[in-house]
């Protein structure tokens, strides 16, 4: 059953579903990504719980006026409104008082979820109400989803998605360089409300998929697990989308094949293993590598120290040291050098006699750090060979000098 679920063959409705809630995924990550990056990811989370007024209010406004109060257009359309209402407070919030946009997010959110949760106790006494399934919507669930309700899903996730690469080139250069944005004609201004519409739209889209309390982890955790892969904005946007895809894609075949189990959470746990794994196993910023790296390099210094102090004759006193030395054959058991050993010192001495003259000349540039422990370097590999010869001729006339 797990296959055929994974290879879209469980059904027309459950297919429509995945593809859905793979687009979703997709657009959360790109959406998400631009939060994350332009520092803005926590207004997700205000854009969520804002929607849940709107929900509670398009039931009754539809009851009311005798419409199909279970229609999901309906629902989403009142869900909509009532997130730009919220995102429309939290701008007003920020711009006209002394609040941050963190004070004012904590706010709208606060306020407009607890507005919603007083409408659904109110929908639950309505007769009919308790069937209405809203609550469906805090944590999502594609169980018994109607196909027209899927395949709105599916076409506005395409949609969405089809927006942001349309707009993709704007939005990254307003979002990573703004001032040369706007001398290019662009309105910063304008593709903030279009990435914020964009996460707007994601999340309402979201709401019956993944919940509302949890969307905002659809849209940041994919972004943040690319973080962990490049650093290149292209590459993370990329990286982003393919993992929000996949969540959305292996939590609903999941949520296909266990209707018990809710969507949201288990489309979000597949993320957070997706960020697990980034986290571990990435190349330059997962632990491991960090960890490789640092034992590279603490092997780098304990041998640079080691035959620095060889090649001046003084004794190594760092077991440490001592051991990497002989393990390599630079040293013999008693602490004496071979001739390899010796070989190697001189070269080392040399190269970081060569750092430090480099280091002087370019002194007042910015071609090094100051932090730069130049001596674990191989200048060999780092500079021209024209360069080299440059310091050698320094240090040359340097030694005839003390002579």
């Amino acid at each position: 059953m797990l296959w055929s679920a994974l290879s879209l063959s469980l059904g027309y409705n459950a297919t429509l579903v995945t593809l859905g809630s793979s687009l979703l995924g997709a657009a959360a990550g790109m959406a998400g990504t631009f939060l994350y990056l332009s520092k803005k990811a926590l207004i997700s989370d205000a854009i969520s719980h804002a929607t849940l007024p709107g929900l509670g209010l398009a039931f009754l406004m539809a009851r009311g006026f005798g419409w199909d109060e279970r229609q999901l257009a309906i629902l989403l359309t009142g869900s909509a409104a009532s997130a730009a209402l919220g995102l429309y407070f939290v701008t007003l919030l920020t711009q006209k008082t002394r609040l941050t946009q963190d004070t004012a997010i904590g706010c709208v959110l606060s306020v407009f979820f607890a507005f919603g949760v007083v409408l659904l106790t109110i929908i639950q006494t309505v007769p009919g109400g308790r069937k209405a399934g809203l609550e469906s919507f805090l944590l999502g669930s594609t169980a018994g989803m109607l196909y027209s309700d899927a395949l709105l899903i599916l076409i506005l996730s395409l949609f969405t998605t089809l927006l942001l690469l349309v707009f993709l080139r704007p939005i990254k250069l307003i979002t990573f360089d703004a001032s040369y944005g706007e001398t290019l004609g662009l309105s910063s201004r304008g593709v903030e409300i279009l990435v914020l519409f964009v996460a707007l739209a994601v999340t309402v889209l979201g709401m019956k998929i993944v919940g509302l309390i949890l969307i905002v982890a659809l849209l940041i955790i994919p972004a943040v697990s690319a973080r962990f892969w490049s650093e290149k904005a292209d590459v993370i946007l990329l990286i982003s989308a393919g993992f929000g895809a996949i969540s959305g894609y292996i939590g609903s075949t999941i949520s296909a094949i266990s209707p018990s189990l809710p969507t949201g959470p288990i489309i979000v746990l597949c993320s957070f293993g997706v960020f697990l794994t980034s986290f571990i196993f990435a190349p330059k910023r997962g632990i491991l590598a960090v960890a490789l790296n640092h034992h590279r390099f603490q092997k780098t210094v304990h041998l640079t120290q080691g035959l620095l102090l060889v090649a001046q004759g003084q004794s190594i006193y760092e077991p440490k040291t001592h051991r990497l030395l002989r393990r390599l054959g630079y040293v013999r058991a008693d602490g004496v050098a071979t001739e390899v050993g010796n070989s190697m010192a001189a070269k080392t001495l040399l190269n970081e006699r060569r750092w430090s003259h480099w280091k002087k000349l370019v002194r007042d540039s910015d071609q090094f750090d100051d932090q730069t422990v130049f001596s674990l370097m191989d200048i060999e590999k780092k500079l021209t060979q024209d360069q080299i010869n440059m310091i050698d001729q320094g240090l040359a006339q340097k030694q005839q000098g003390q002579v």
